[in-house]
C-alpha cells in the first residue's frame, strides 16, 4: 500500500483521477470502497464523486467449495439438506458477495446470494491500514475540504451495513410492504427461514432487464408507459414512503408480466417526514422562483459545521437561482440543479443528512435509466403530478374548510378597520408621532465589533468626565488634600488613568487573538 501510494505523489494531493487511479492499482476491495465513496456527495467534492463512478469490480469468482463452506458454516447443516441444485458458475461476483442460482429440495427456483469468506476480517484490516496510510501525510486533505480520516470512518459504517444480509432481508419485506397496493410493482419473494448474516436466498426472476429495448418492444410493451410508471413509483417511494431503493442502476430493474421488479435491496434511503417536508418546500421554491424558500428548506434540513455564514449560502442561492434563469420546473435539469445545490451548500460549511445524498445518487440513477428507456418522458413533470396528488390525497377538507372559513372572518374584519388605521397613521404622521421599528440582523462578528464600540465609547465618557470633574476639583481649596491637590480630584485622575490602561490592554489582547 505504501509502495502504490509514493508511486502516485500522494504528498503532492489527492485528484479525482489519482484517487481513482490508487484504489484501482490497490484491488478489489479498495475498488469497493471507492464506489460506496462515490455515494457520499456530501463528503466528497463533486468531481470526486463523479470520477470513483467509474469503478467497476472486475472481481474472480470465489471458488466454489469455498460457497459450499460458507453456506454450510451458516446453515450448521448439509446444503444437500437445503438446496436439490446449485449452479457452479455464479451469476455475478462482487467485492463482498457473489450470486448462484439453485434449486430448493422443495422445488423452487432461487437465487443464492452468499458472502466472501473473511470479507468482514479483510475489509476491516484494509480501512484500517487507510487510516495508518494516511498518517504518513500531515493532515492530508482532499482539496481543502475534507480529513481522509472523517471519509473511512463514514466508510466502515457504510460497509458494515451493506455486509449484513438480514439488514437487507428486512429492506426487502419493508419495501414489498408499502409497495403493495402498487398494481404495476413487484419484489422477489425472500426465503427468510434461509436467510442469514452471510447467505441470502431469494426468488429467481425471469425477466428483462429494463434497458433491453427490443426484447421489451418485441413482448408488446409501451416504453414510454414504462418510464412513467419507473419514475412515478420512485417519487412515491422517496416523497411519501420515505423509504426508497438508492441503488435503481439498470442491472436492479426487471421487467415480468407487466411489472417493474426492483432487486438488490442492500442500500436503500431513508426520508424523514420533516426531510420529505424541506424538499416539498425547495421544489416550491425552484417552481416560483423563490429563493426565501429554498434557503429555508436549506437551513432547515442542513447539518451546520464551526460557523456558517447566512448571509453568504443566501448570496450562493441567489446566483445559483439567477445562472438557471427564469425556466419552468418542467425545464430544469434537477439533476445538475441538486449537484450544483450541493456544491453551495458544501461551500458554506452545510452537510446534508446521508439520506439526501443517496437520493442525489439514486435521482441521477433513475435519470439514466430512463434516458435510455423513454427518453421523452420528463421526469419533473411526473414528479410534480404525483406530488400534486399526495397533496390532494391528504387534504382534511372539513378542517381546512373550518379555518378557511376563520381566516376569511378575520379578513373581512381586518379590511373594515382599514379605514380607521389608515386615518390613525395619517393622524401621528401629521403630528410627529410615527414610530418605525426596524428588525436587523448582523452576523455575529459584527455585532462583538459594535457591543465593542459601544463599550470603549463608555469607558471614553467616564473618563473625560473623571478627567474634567477632577480638574475642577483642583482648582478649589477642598480638603483633604493629597500631594498638594484635593484627594477626591486625585482619585478621579488615578480612575481615569486605569480605564486608560484597560482599554489600552482589552484592544492589544484583541488584537493578539485576530
Amino acid at each position: 500500500m505504501t509502495r502504490v501510494l509514493h508511486a502516485h505523489s500522494i504528498s503532492r494531493g489527492v485528484t479525482p483521477v489519482k484517487l481513482r487511479e490508487i484504489l484501482e492499482d490497490l484491488g478489489p476491495t479498495f475498488i469497493k470502497l471507492g464506489q460506496l465513496m462515490s455515494m457520499r456527495s456530501d463528503i466528497l467534492p463533486r468531481e470526486y464523486c463523479d470520477e470513483l463512478m467509474k469503478l467497476t469490480s472486475d472481481v474472480p469468482a470465489m471458488p466454489f467449495d469455498e460457497v459450499i463452506r460458507v453456506i454450510e458454516e451458516s446453515y450448521g447443516r448439509p446444503v444437500g439438506e437445503v438446496f436439490k441444485k446449485i449452479e457452479k458458475v455464479p451469476l455475478g461476483a462482487a467485492s463482498i458477495a457473489q450470486v448462484h442460482r439453485a434449486v430448493l429440495a422443495t422445488g423452487e427456483e432461487v437465487v443464492v446470494k452468499v458472502q466472501r469468506e473473511g470479507i468482514y476480517s479483510t475489509m476491516k484490516r484494509d480501512i484500517g491500514l487507510l487510516h495508518r496510510a494516511v498518517k504518513f501525510v500531515p493532515n492530508v486533505i482532499v482539496k481543502g475540504t475534507v480529513d481522509l480520516d472523517d471519509v473511512l470512518d463514514e466508510l466502515w459504517k457504510v460497509t458494515q451495513e451493506e455486509m449484513d444480509f438480514q439488514a437487507e432481508a428486512s429492506n426487502m419485506e419493508e419495501f414489498a410492504c408499502l409497495n403493495e397496493d402498487v398494481r404495476f410493482v413487484a419484489v422477489p419473494k425472500l426465503y427468510r427461514e434461509y436467510t442469514t448474516e452471510r447467505v441470502l436466498v431469494m426468488e429467481y426472476i425471469r425477466g428483462c432487464d429494463i434497458t433491453d429495448k427490443k426484447s421489451l418492444e418485441a413482448l408488446g410493451y409501451d416504453l414510454n408507459e414504462i418510464g412513467e410508471k419507473l419514475i412515478d413509483n420512485w417519487i412515491r417511494q422517496v416523497m411519501v414512503d420515505g423509504f426508497f431503493h438508492a441503488d435503481p442502476h439498470p442491472g436492479n430493474i426487471l421487467i415480468r408480466d407487466g411489472k417493474i421488479v426492483w432487486i438488490d435491496m442492500g442500500l436503500m434511503g431513508r426520508l424523514t417526514e420533516h426531510d420529505r417536508s424541506a424538499i416539498q418546500l425547495a421544489i416550491e421554491g425552484i417552481a416560483e422562483d423563490d429563493n426565501g424558500k429554498i434557503e429555508d428548506a436549506v437551513l432547515s434540513i442542513g447539518k451546520f459545521s464551526g460557523k456558517t455564514d447566512k448571509q453568504k449560502l443566501h448570496t450562493g442561492i441567489s446566483s445559483l437561482m439567477r445562472s438557471y434563469g427564469r425556466k419552468g420546473l418542467g425545464d430544469i435539469n434537477i439533476v445538475a440543479f441538486l449537484g450544483d445545490m450541493m456544491d453551495v451548500m458544501k461551500q458554506n460549511g452545510v452537510q446534508m443528512p446521508h439520506g439526501l445524498t443517496l437520493l442525489a445518487r439514486g435521482l441521477n440513477n433513475i435519470e439514466g435509466v430512463l434516458s435510455q428507456v423513454s427518453p421523452d418522458v420528463n421526469m419533473v413533470k411526473i414528479a410534480q403530478a404525483r406530488l400534486r396528488q399526495e397533496v390532494f390525497d391528504h387534504i382534511n377538507w372539513k378542517e381546512e374548510l373550518r379555518s378557511g372559513s376563520v381566516n376569511l372572518l378575520r379578513s373581512a374584519k381586518n379590511l373594515a378597520d382599514f379605514p380607521t388605521l389608515l386615518g390613525k397613521l395619517l393622524r401621528e404622521y401629521s403630528s410627529g408621532q410615527t414610530r418605525i421599528n426596524l428588525d436587523l440582523h448582523t452576523s455575529e462578528e459584527l455585532t462583538e465589533l459594535l457591543g465593542r464600540l459601544s463599550r470603549h465609547f463608555n469607558l471614553g465618557i467616564w473618563v473625560m468626565a473623571l478627567l474634567v470633574s477632577s480638574s475642577i476639583l483642583c482648582t478649589t481649596d477642598m480638603k483633604p488634600k493629597l500631594f498638594g491637590i484635593p484627594a477626591l480630584g486625585f482619585v478621579g485622575y488615578v480612575l481615569a488613568i486605569l480605564l486608560v490602561i484597560y482599554i489600552a490592554v482589552s484592544y492589544l489582547i484583541h488584537r493578539k487573538k485576530k
